[in-house]
Order: structure tokens, then sequence, then C-alpha cells
């Protein structure tokens, strides 16, 4: 998204306007975002969506999470993102209603074509569906996309598409059984035909 140069040892994949952006992002990040008191979400969602986030109501996104581009992000309301979380924002990145993102954890965008000489920057969105868990530590590749409701274990490597309502861990990361949630009065509801 946005790249102009097919050569990265001759050039920057990102264009100057793109890279001067970033500066200013990064100088308002290190000034009112990063050391911002932990409960001050509304206040960082307003910075977010000044830099052309797209943030919901009720969103929480913590003081150490490390944003690339904010201009790259949808956030649906209520989701969480934990301190130490990194949003490698190089394409869109959607976090949907509800959905949590445990500390640690790396959505990547970006990688570079190894095939090819100039070792070109490529970039692909990811998305991660309502009501969906990525537990702490996971590293998410470009292009994937996490169904609703699933949870994805602690230190997980996603590299393709997980399915809505279902539990899934591993490196790689793959489906282990359905998502059941009670309701409170231990009523087991099987969520995952919902889909």
């Amino acid at each position: 998204m946005g790249t102009h140069n097919v050569d990265t040892y001759t050039g920057a994949s990102f264009s100057l306007s793109n890279r001067l952006r970033r500066l200013l992002w990064n100088i308002t990040y290190h000034l009112f975002f990063r050391y911002s008191p932990r409960p001050f979400h509304s206040y960082r969602s307003t910075i977010l969506r000044c830099f052309g986030a797209k943030v919901g109501k009720a969103v929480h996104v913590y003081p150490g999470v490390k944003i690339w581009a904010p201009w790259n992000l949808i956030l649906k309301d209520e989701c969480g993102v934990a301190n130490g979380v990194e949003l490698y924002s190089q394409d869109l990145i959607t976090i949907g209603y509800r959905a949590i993102i445990s500390q640690g954890s790396y959505l990547c965008t970006g990688s570079h074509d190894y095939t090819k000489a100039g070792h070109p920057l490529f970039t692909k969105p990811i998305v991660v569906g309502d009501r969906a868990w990525v537990a702490s530590y996971c590293f998410v590749h470009p292009g994937v996309t996490i169904g609703e409701g699933s949870v994805i274990g602690a230190r997980a490597v996603v590299v393709k598409d997980m399915p809505k309502w279902t539990v899934c861990a591993g490196h790689p990361c793959q489906v282990i059984k359905k998502r059941v949630m009670t309701d409170g009065l231990e009523n087991q509801q099987t969520l995952f035909v919902k889909g």
C-alpha cells in the first residue's frame, strides 16, 4: 500500500510524504501517546483519530502499543489492544467489535519478496474478526483473516486464515477445536454454528 520503489537496496519503499507523515506521528507518539496514563483510553483514541485511524466507541488501546501508521487502522467498538502489541500497519489492520489483542503480539502487514533481485516490499491487510482473541505473543502474517469469535493460543504463528468460532494454536497455527462459551448460568452455547 503506497510503495513506490521496487529496489530496496537503492531507496526507500515509501514516498517522502509518507515518511514525513510517519515522522510527525512518531514525535506525537513519544510526546503525547506513549507515556499517557493507562486509563486515558479516550484521549489516545482521539490522538489516533487525528492521524486518520477509524476508532469506534469504548476502544481500549494501551499506551505501550506500537503503531507504524495510525491511518491504516480500523478499531471497532469495545476492542482492546494491550501494552507491548505491535501493529505494523504498512497496510490496513482491522480489529473487530470486542476483539482482544493480548500483550506482545505482532500483527505484520508487510514483508519482502525474496524471489526478486530488488527485494521489494509487499503488503497485505490483516483482519481480526468480532469477538476474536489473539492471545499473548502471537505473530500474525500479512494477509491473514482471523474469523469472528476465534481464539488464537499464546505464541501461535498464524500464516493462513483461521475459521470462525474455533480455538487455534501452534506453529504454524491450526484449528484445535470449536469454541464453546457459557452464559454464566452454566448453560453451554456453541457459537460456532452462528456463522
